[in-house]
Parts: structure tokens; sequence; C-alpha cells
């Protein structure tokens, strides 16, 4: 395995993390545990979660993600092993049975970091994440920013970077960060944690894979400048970069995309006509198309981390055997191709 820094914190982690959003929806307690366990044995230690896994969030699931890693610490009494990610839920009518109304006040933070706190079974938590931001702006599958007048957010970035500074002190959490932020809002905030003398964000946690590579845009340089490394999620764009939906003798019954028919960013025309492309390239070199396309996102300078995530152990151990895969030249050239005629077509 591979390791990195995450910002300015000095704590490192693996360059591939666990991600466990399946845990308590597609795959059982046990299941997770499984997988917590092989993982460890690779050298990786960097697990992320959330108060609103598992995926798809309902309330009848809320906290079951983060309920298994807590028995998992139990059981194996290894917290001090791992370091460990969750976030907190941002404003959303489909979360309102969390609190109402979702906001990032200092109440609502402590409110929901002494909930993840218990259900992990710990008293601390490495990283702790903003998942998305209050304001209206572009993320989800939206390419561009429209401005909202009716937009009632005023900024409070401030009031949040010292709630996190407070937790830090208090020994609560370690580090913190944001997710499905933009460049304006990573900048913000960074400009005031260093001009109020606070702490950073140390990483974003934004989807990014060959068939989104919109954060190169603007995110890559402020990541690599400011020292806050791209967390990539959706690395395999929910497995729809393995090629599996595209052979015949694949048995995708049990994947996400046909369990869940509301992730409709991975399944639009230019989506798979893309993907066809690259699981083209990646089997005329020889390379599995989920390792291919894992050791691209691997590869990039500004990444700190590589979220994977799995529903059976044969996916996990070749997603994770990714960390071996180099590419070359030839394929990297044929990769950039595809991506001038069909760039980004699941933002």
């Amino acid at each position: 395995m591979e390791y990195a820094t995450l910002g300015n914190s000095g704590i490192q982690v693996s360059k591939i993390c666990l991600g466990t959003m399946t845990f308590g929806e597609q795959n059982t307690e046990a299941e997770g545990h499984e997988q917590m366990d092989y993982a460890l044995s690779q050298g990786i230690h960097f697990f992320d979660t959330a108060e609103m896994y598992s995926v798809p969030a309902r309330k009848e699931t809320q906290g079951s993600t983060e309920r298994i890693l807590g028995t998992w610490f139990r059981s194996r009494k290894n917290r001090d092993q791992i370091v460990l990610a969750t976030k907190i839920t941002g404003p959303s009518p489909t979360f309102q049975f969390l609190r109402d109304p979702l906001n990032y006040s200092a109440a609502q933070i402590r409110e929901a970091l002494e909930g993840s706190l218990t259900r992990l079974q710990t008293d601390y938590v490495d990283l702790y994440q903003l998942h998305w931001p209050e304001r209206k702006m572009n993320m989800f599958g939206k390419r561009g920013f429209e401005y909202d007048p009716s937009d009632s957010w005023t900024d409070n970035f401030h009031d949040v970077i010292r709630t996190m500074d407070a937790l830090i002190r208090e020994g609560k959490i370690r580090t913190w960060g944001v997710s499905n932020e933009n460049p304006w809002g990573l900048m913000r905030m960074l400009h005031l944690a260093d001009l109020h003398g606070l702490p950073r964000p140390v990483s974003i946690q934004n989807p990014y894979s060959l068939l989104n590579r919109l954060f190169e845009v603007g995110l890559a340089e402020v990541s690599v400048r400011e020292q806050a490394g791209l967390l990539a999620y959706s690395p395999m764009a929910f497995g729809v970069l393995s090629g599996k939906y595209d052979d015949d003798q694949a048995d995708v019954s049990a994947s996400r995309l046909t369990l869940f028919k509301q992730y409709g960013r991975y399944s639009g025309p230019s989506t798979r006509e893309a993907a066809r492309e690259y699981v083209r390239i990646a089997k005329e070199a020889g390379l599995l198309p989920s390792q291919m396309a894992l050791a691209f996102v691997n590869s990039r300078p500004f990444v700190t981390s590589n979220i994977i995530g799995a529903t059976t152990m044969p996916q996990l151990k070749e997603n994770i055997e990714s960390i071996r895969v180099a590419l070359s030249p030839d394929v990297l050239r044929a990769i950039e191709d595809v991506y001038s005629r069909i760039p980004d077509p699941a933002p």
C-alpha cells in the first residue's frame, strides 16, 4: 500500500480508502466486518462513512453503517489502527428525519457528531467532514452555478471553522474537511482559517473518475497549492467503468444501478458510450477495466486517497490490487483521446 498526508495535519492515510456506505443495505454486518478485516490486512487503514449512511439513505437504515463500524471496533479492539472519517448531513428536505431544519450551526454540528461517536463506539473522529454545502450551488450532477436570489444562506463559514477548532481542542475530532464543494467555497474557508488563525480544511471529498473529471477544472490547482487534497468518491461511477453493464455474462441484478433507479447520473447514453471506450482501452492493454479506472485516479497528483466501495469480496480484492497498476504512456494517451471526444458525461 501507498500512503499520503491529509493536508497539513500530519495524519498519514492509505492511498486507497475503504468506503462503507453499502454496509447496512447491500452488505450485512458480517460482510462489512469481513471487508474491513481484509482491507486492514492489505494496509488500508483509512475508512470513510457518514451519519446518513447506508445508501440509499432512508429513516429505517440511517446510521446503520456507523453502527456496523462500531461493532467492528468493539470486537476487534483496534480503533487506534484506523484513520476514521465521517460526515454531518447538509440541508435537504430528504433528510429532515435527522434534524429539522438541517444546518451547520454549532449546536447541530455537536449533535450530529455526538450521534456518530455513539454509533461508532469511539470518543473521537480523525476527519470530520461537511457532507455538502448549505448554500445553493452546483453539485450532485449539476454542471454550472446558477445564482438563486431566493437562497437565504448567509456566509457562516467563520462560525463553522470556529466550531471545528473547538472540537479539535476538546479532542473529539483531529481535523476536518469538506465534501461536494466548489473552488469558491474551499478557497473562502481556507482564507478565513488563515486570517483568524484557525484550523484549515485538510481535504475535499468530491466525485472523480474517468467519467467525471470536472475536479480538474478549478479544484485541482487549489488542492495542490493549498494542501487540501482530493478524497475521490465514485471512482468507478457506480461500477459502470467495470464494464459489467455491457457484459451479457455478468449478473447485475444486485448492482446499485439495478436496485436504485434514482442514480441516473451514471446511466446516460454518453456515459455508457465513454465507459465502453475505456473498457476497450483496458482490454487492449491487458488490464482489468476496474483496475485501469482506479489506477488512473490513484495516479493524479491532487488525489490524497481514492475511496473504493464493493459489495463482494472478489470486487474488493480486485479494487485494492489497483494500487499495483501503473498505466503506460500509451494507455494514458488513449484515455485522453476518449476524454477529448466525450468529456465528463457523468458530472
